[in-house]
């Protein structure tokens, strides 16, 4: 009847020890990414894993990136959103990138939502290019989730969301 117990412990032993290495590693990262970048935050992903949030701004265009904390920042981000003001009441994603189903946009959606919040922005739109119509159930999904709206031309391959 102990058997289950030892098994409970090494699982907690064992998800202790990866917290431990990713907030060293997040130490270490922090450090890296702050001499060029503006860290807006620590978040986890919907999987738990723990990244790094940051930015880096133009006059009227920004970047919003992430680093997942299970790996040494090297100068490369794991995830990435693009945007640009169109004016001051519209945003504009020019794009999202990163390793699907990860969590990473899903994080970084939320933070560019903060950030039109915080600048009294009242809508993000974007263009849904033909390179993006071999995953578009991916993307319905994905935008439905934040709520977007979207606008699809299937024959001509070409669609927009607005938030």
């Amino acid at each position: 009847m102990n058997q289950p117990e030892v098994v409970e412990k090494d699982e907690v032993k064992q998800e202790q020890d990866s917290l431990e290495f990713q907030l060293f590693r997040m130490q270490e990262n922090m450090k890296k990414i702050a001499k060029k970048n503006e860290i807006i935050s620590i978040d986890q992903t919907n999987k738990g894993q723990w990244v790094i949030i940051y930015s880096h701004k133009w006059k009227n265009k920004f970047q919003i990136m992430l680093h997942d904390c299970s790996s040494p920042y090297r100068g490369k981000w794991d995830g990435a959103i693009e945007a640009t003001y169109k004016d001051q009441h519209t945003l504009h994603i020019a794009d999202i990138k990163g390793e699907k189903n990860k969590g990473y946009g899903s994080v970084l959606m939320k933070y560019i939502k903060e950030i039109a919040e915080e600048a009294n922005v009242q809508s993000i739109t974007g263009d849904i290019a033909k390179r993006d119509f071999d995953h578009m159930e991916r993307l319905k999904h994905f935008y439905w989730k934040h709520d977007f709206d979207m606008k699809i031309d299937y024959e001509e391959q070409f669609g927009e969301i607005v938030w």
